[in-house]
C-alpha cells in the first residue's frame, strides 16, 4: 500500500511538472497513469469536437486498431493541420501531444508529439521520439525544441544531434519549417533508476509578418520615323512607337506632334494627337499618322510624349517634299506649201526637283488633217496622238515629232498637252498656214492661119492655173503689128483698145486647175510675117509672161 501511494504521488508531481508555458512548453513525454480499481490507466490528449479532452487510452491492439501507432519516417513529410495530431498507427510508443501556444491545433502554430515506450528496463537503452509539426500555412523561422531530461533519464544520442545545456537540457535547432512541414527528433536514452522517469519539451519559433510595396520606375520613350523624300502629291506616312522601358504602368500617355507649316493631316489638322490610357512596363504601342504637303520643301519636326511628370521626345524627322514641274513647247512652221507634210515638234522639260513619273503627251489632230506618223511610239487614239513616255528626271528634256497630211491650203492649228504624276498639266499650240504655188500657163492660138489681106483671123488666148494655189489679179494685154487691124475682143473679162493695144480687165482670182479664155479678132491689112503678142501679169508673178503667135498674111495677084 505504501508503495502504491508513493508511485501515485510521483506520478502527480511529474504531471504537474509538465505544465504548459507561454514559451511553448510541451507535454511531458512520460506516459502518466491514474489509479482506477488499483490499475494504472494511460491517457492521451486528443481533439473531440471543439474542445480538448483527456480520455483513457485502451491497451495497444493489433495493427489497424485506431490506437495502434505506425513508426514515423525519419525525414520531414508534408501534412495539413487538420490531420494533426498524427495517427501513429503501428507504433510501439505511447503518445502525448500539445499545440502551441493555445492548445488548439486550429489556432496554434506548432504541434509537439512525444512518443515514449510503455515500459523500459533499468539501465537498458530505449528510443523515444519528438514530432514537430508546423500547423500553419506560413514558414516558421528558427524553430528550436528544448527537452529537459528528468531525474533518472540519461541522454545517450539523438538524430539530429542536439546541443546539451545545463541541468540535463538538450536543444535541437531545426531551422525554418515550411507550411505543414514535419520534423522528427529521435532520442536514445537509458533509465538509471526504477520508478517513473520522463522529460518535458518546449518549442520556440519566430514568425514574421511582412508587408511589401512594389517600387517601380517607369520610363517613357518615343520614336518617330518617316520617309526621307516624297513627291508633293504623295501621302506622307509617319510611324510612332511609344514605350515604357521601365517598370510600373504609366497612365494617360499623350503623344503630340505639331506639324510644321505646309503639312496637314488628311482631315486638315495641324496637330497629330494619340492617347494611350495605360502603358505597362515593357509595353510598346505603335501608331501611324498620314499627312499631306501643300507645297514642296524641307519639313522637319519631332514628337513629344507626356505622362504625369514624365516627358519623352522623339528624334527630329526630316522629309523633303519634291515637285516635278513640266513645260511644253509645240513648234511648227508658220507657212508651208501644199504637198508637204504638216510636221510639229513637241518639247517637254521637267524644270522641277522631283521625278515626273507616268509622263503622257497628247497632240490633238488638226481639223481636216490625217495622222501620218509619230516618233517614240506615238499612236493615234481617237482624235489625238498619244505618247506614254515613262519618267522624266529633274532637268531632263524629251522631244517627240508628229506628222500629218493636209488636203489643201488652209490654216491648220494643233494643241499639245503633257501631264505626269504630281505635276500640273501643261499645254501649248501652234498653227501652220498651208498655201499652194500658182503656175499660170499662157497659150495663144490663131485660126485661121495663113490668111489673105482683107481676111480676118481670131486669136484665142487661154490662161490655165496649173499650180496648187489661186492666182489673183490676172491681166491680159494684146499688141497688134501694123499688118493687122483690130476688129473685136471678148472673153473672161471686157476689153478696151487704145490704138494697137488691147487690154482685158483683170481676173480677180483663178483657182488651181481653172482656165480663163479671151478672144481677139483682127483683119489683115497688108502682107507680112506677123507676130501677135500677148502679155500676162498677176499678183503672184514677179515679172510679165509674154506669148507670141505667128500669122502669115499673103496677097494673091
Amino acid at each position: 500500500m505504501k508503495s502504491l501511494l508513493k508511485n501515485r504521488l510521483a506520478s502527480r508531481v511529474l504531471a504537474l511538472g509538465c505544465a504548459v508555458v507561454m514559451t511553448a512548453m510541451a507535454a511531458c513525454s512520460t506516459t502518466t497513469s491514474e489509479s482506477k480499481n488499483n490499475e494504472s490507466i494511460p491517457w492521451h490528449h486528443y481533439r473531440e469536437g471543439d474542445g480538448v479532452v483527456r480520455r483513457a487510452a485502451p491497451e495497444p491492439g493489433p495493427a489497424g486498431d485506431k490506437w495502434a501507432e505506425e513508426k514515423p519516417a525519419a525525414q520531414p513529410v508534408a501534412r495539413t493541420s487538420s490531420r494533426w495530431p498524427t495517427a501513429h498507427t503501428g507504433s510501439n510508443l505511447k503518445w502525448t501531444w500539445m499545440a502551441f501556444p493555445t492548445g488548439e491545433p486550429t489556432t496554434s502554430a506548432v504541434g509537439l508529439e512525444k512518443g515514449m515506450p510503455a515500459e523500459v528496463r533499468l539501465n537498458q537503452p530505449f528510443d523515444c521520439e519528438i514530432w514537430v509539426t508546423n500547423l500553419t500555412s506560413m514558414t516558421l523561422r528558427d524553430v528550436r525544441v528544448t527537452d529537459s531530461m528528468g531525474e533518472g533519464f540519461k541522454f545517450n544520442s539523438s538524430t539530429p544531434a542536439g546541443r546539451p545545456g545545463e541541468g540535463g537540457m538538450m536543444t535541437w535547432a531545426l531551422g525554418d519549417m515550411g507550411p505543414n512541414e514535419v520534423k522528427v527528433i529521435k532520442i536514445n536514452g537509458t533509465a538509471t533508476r526504477e520508478g517513473v522517469i520522463g522529460s518535458c519539451a518546449t518549442v520556440t519559433y519566430n514568425t514574421f509578418l511582412c508587408a511589401e510595396v512594389p517600387v517601380v520606375s517607369p520610363r517613357l520613350a518615343l520614336t518617330k520615323t518617316g520617309p526621307a523624300e516624297v513627291l508633293r502629291c504623295d501621302v506622307i506616312e509617319y510611324k510612332f512607337e511609344v514605350a515604357n522601358t521601365g517598370t510600373g504602368a504609366l497612365q494617360n500617355v499623350v503623344i503630340t506632334d505639331t506639324l510644321p507649316a505646309g503639312l496637314k493631316t488628311l482631315d486638315d489638322k495641324n496637330v497629330i494627337t494619340f492617347t494611350v490610357p495605360s502603358l505597362a512596363g515593357g509595353q510598346k504601342v505603335p501608331f501611324t499618322a498620314r499627312v499631306k504637303a501643300d507645297k514642296a520643301g524641307r519639313f522637319e519636326n519631332k514628337a513629344t510624349a507626356k505622362s504625369d511628370a514624365l516627358t519623352a521626345e522623339s528624334g527630329v524627322v526630316a522629309t523633303v517634299v519634291k515637285q516635278p514641274v513640266l513645260t511644253i513647247d509645240r513648234a511648227c512652221r508658220e507657212r508651208q506649201f501644199i504637198g508637204l507634210p504638216l510636221e510639229s515638234e513637241i518639247t517637254i522639260k521637267n524644270t522641277g526637283d522631283g521625278v515626273a513619273n507616268n509622263l503622257v503627251v497628247e497632240d490633238m489632230l488638226p481639223t481636216n488633217a490625217t495622222f501620218t506618223s509619230a516618233t517614240d511610239g506615238g499612236v493615234l487614239q481617237g482624235n489625238k496622238v498619244v505618247w506614254n513616255l515613262g519618267s522624266l528626271a529633274p532637268g531632263a528634256t524629251k522631244k517627240v515629232t508628229v506628222r500629218y497630211g493636209v488636203p489643201g491650203a488652209g490654216t491648220f492649228a494643233g494643241t499639245s498637252m503633257a501631264r505626269a504624276d504630281c505635276a500640273t498639266a501643261v499645254n501649248d499650240g501652234c498653227q501652220t498656214v498651208v498655201t499652194g504655188v500658182p503656175a499660170l500657163l499662157l497659150e495663144t492660138v490663131d485660126n485661121p492661119d495663113p490668111i489673105q489681106v482683107g481676111d480676118q483671123t481670131t486669136y484665142t488666148i487661154t490662161v490655165t492655173n496649173q499650180g496648187t494655189a489661186p492666182d489673183t489679179n490676172i491681166k491680159i494685154v494684146c499688141v497688134l503689128e501694123d499688118t493687122q487691124a483690130f476688129v473685136s475682143a471678148g472673153g473672161a473679162t471686157n476689153a478696151t483698145t487704145t490704138g494697137s493695144r488691147i487690154e482685158f480687165a483683170p481676173i480677180a482670182s483663178l483657182a488651181p486647175g481653172a482656165k480663163a479664155e479671151f478672144r481677139v479678132v483682127v483683119r489683115a491689112v497688108k502682107v507680112g510675117d506677123t507676130r501677135f503678142r500677148t502679155i500676162m501679169t498677176s499678183d503672184q508673178l514677179t515679172r510679165p509672161v509674154e506669148e507670141t503667135e505667128s500669122t502669115n498674111i499673103y496677097q494673091l495677084n
